[in-house]
């Protein structure tokens, strides 16, 4: 910047010079060359004077511009509809939206066969409709037999069918529906001591049971509506091999009322008729109401309400009216992770042929079957989930029974049992445990165990009945390839009375079952799958029955079809 300032005050001071001099030669042509001479001249300077200005008008108002007169304006619109033909541009749009879950393809069949050792055969089919919003079908069919068995060979096998179909629809806040299905169900008296000089007739210890059931339901259950019921018909149908059967009909009603948010009515009713043919005919009808009124208060759950029972039956003696108190309080300190609950109630509950054979198939004919009679029941319990993955189940209860049957030996023939009850009150402490480990649906691993101490007052022991039951059983889902079942169960000792040769009888002790299953898949594809299972793979040839082997390690393998 300096250096421009100067530049600029030198070019002032040359310019100011050259016109000086061109001045000068401009006066008498001979500017300040030779013969040029200076004239006589007087400068006068006055000090004192001054220099008056006249005095300028000062205007002080500011400058103003006039606006523009207002004039009417008349503005025209135009509108013009200008379109493009939709072939001309093609518009790659698309709408962002969030990607739904595809639904897996169900297979609603499925065909299962496999063989296996002691000549077992087995076949399983499932047919199913697909998923539907107007109802549900399907069919089942099944057997499982085996030619052989631990005893003489084929005087033990066992062969298990059955077929049954069923079918429910769908309607406004309303469902209809119901399943029938026969079965049969083969087994040998095989509970004697095998014998080189004795030939068994094969015919002369065979056992079979044809099985025939129906039922037909409706409910609301899902109607939404304040009032909800379901009504239950079922008919079942036993007869074997020795002429005996048993017809029952059993029709079930319940309801509930929600009176509000926090109480209302709840009513189940039970009754029911069975025939039962043997050496003699015997008629049993059935019948139960149970009213009740819950209502919450805060986190406590209250429920109170009676039960009256009737029984036709006089086995034992028994009870024909019964009324019961039925009493239960709830608590749930921390909602849905704990619940503590607790109280008292009796009951009546229903004894069938048709259940006992399925528990038993080894019993003698003319046996006689009553409904156990739950005289009182205290109990408490708690269910805990802990982080969503583990399951915890408890409940102790103390509880007096009449009529609680047992199984033993028939006193004529040791390979049959016969119904036995306790001439008075049975008392039963039980104690239940229950664990649950579910982590996704690849590992569940699981552990059940159930103890049962009876005192009797007239029978010797609590026949067939051992005290404690356990089980743990693990499943392990590997990438959606290969599955994992696994059991372990154990069984208790329990107690049987047979008759020796020599007419006296004696107390025999059965095992102490420890038994060890385990079962493979593995998935080829989604429609074919192969299967391996091993039961009893400790080979313990226990009883369970007194006289009765249970199979050594049993292998079956096979394979899935699903279409």
């Amino acid at each position: 910047m300096k250096n421009k300032f100067k530049l600029a005050s030198l070019a002032i001071v040359f310019s100011v010079g050259y016109s000086f001099m061109n001045t000068v030669q401009a006066q008498g042509g001979t500017g300040w060359g030779e013969g040029a001479k200076l004239e006589d001249a007087q400068v006068v300077v006055e000090k004192n004077r001054v220099i008056e200005l006249p005095r300028a008008a000062r205007n002080f108002e500011k400058f103003r511009i006039d606006p523009p007169e207002p004039q009417e304006r008349n503005v025209r619109y135009r509108f013009n509809d200008y379109r493009l033909s939709s072939q001309d541009i093609n518009l790659q749009m698309k709408v962002l939206t969030i990607k739904q879950d595809e639904l897996t393809k169900l297979y609603g069949n499925y065909l299962k066969a496999g063989i296996g050792n002691y000549g077992t055969l087995y076949l399983k089919g499932y047919f199913h409709n697909k998923r539907s919003t107007e109802g549900a079908y399907g069919a089942e069919v099944s057997h499982v037999a085996s030619s052989r068995g631990p005893v003489d060979r084929a005087n033990s096998g066992v062969a298990n069918s059955s077929v049954s179909a069923h079918g429910e629809k769908y309607l406004k806040g309303f469902t209809i529906g119901g399943r029938a299905g026969y079965g049969r169900d083969q087994y040998y008296f095989y509970g004697y001591e095998p014998s080189l000089e004795t030939v068994i007739d094969r015919d002369s210890i065979k056992q079979v049971f044809n099985r025939f059931h129906a039922d037909a339901f409706f409910h609301n259950e899902t109607s939404g509506s304040p009032f909800i019921y379901r009504a239950d018909l079922k008919f079942n149908h036993l007869n074997d091999r020795y002429d005996m059967s048993e017809t029952g009909i059993m029709g079930n009603i319940t309801g509930s009322y929600a009176i509000d948010d926090v109480s209302g009515f709840k009513v189940a009713a039970v009754v029911g008729t069975l025939s039962h043919k043997d050496s003699a005919n015997v008629s049993r009808s059935f019948f139960k109401l149970t009213p009740t009124y819950e209502r919450q208060l805060g986190v406590l759950n209250v429920s109170l309400g009676a039960r009256l029972a009737f029984t036709a039956d006089t086995v034992n003696n028994a009870r024909s009216t019964n009324i019961y108190p039925v009493v239960r309080l709830g608590v749930e300190p921390i909602e849905g992770k704990l619940k503590i609950y607790g109280g008292f109630q009796g009951d009546l509950d229903r004894t069938t042929l048709y259940q006992l054979t399925q528990e038993n198939p080894f019993l003698a004919q003319n046996v006689n079957v009553a409904d156990v009679n739950k005289t009182l029941e205290l109990y408490g319990g708690l269910s805990a989930n802990i982080a969503n993955y583990v399951h915890i189940t408890g409940r102790v209860a103390y509880q007096n029974f009449r009529n609680l049957y047992f199984y033993n030996n028939s006193r004529t023939d040791s390979t049959k049992f016969e119904l036995v009850y306790d001439n008075g009150v049975t008392n039963v402490l039980n104690l239940y445990a229950e664990a649950v480990f579910n982590y996704s649906d690849e590992v569940r691993v699981g552990l059940k165990a159930d103890y049962n101490s009876y005192r009797t007052e007239t029978l010797e022991q609590p026949f067939h009945r051992p005290e404690l039951m356990a089980s743990v059983f693990a499943t392990y889902n590997f990438y959606d390839k290969i599955l994992f079942n696994s059991e372990l169960y154990y069984i208790g000792s329990s107690f049987g009375r047979i008759l020796r040769p020599d007419g006296t009888t004696v107390i025999r002790e059965t095992d102490n079952i420890v038994d060890l299953n385990l079962k493979a898949d593995y998935k080829f594809s989604s429609r074919f799958t192969a299967f391996v299972m091993a039961n009893n793979i400790l080979g313990q040839k226990y009883e369970r029955f007194v006289n009765y082997q249970n199979k050594s390690v049993n292998l079956i393998g096979g394979v899935t079809y699903s279409f």
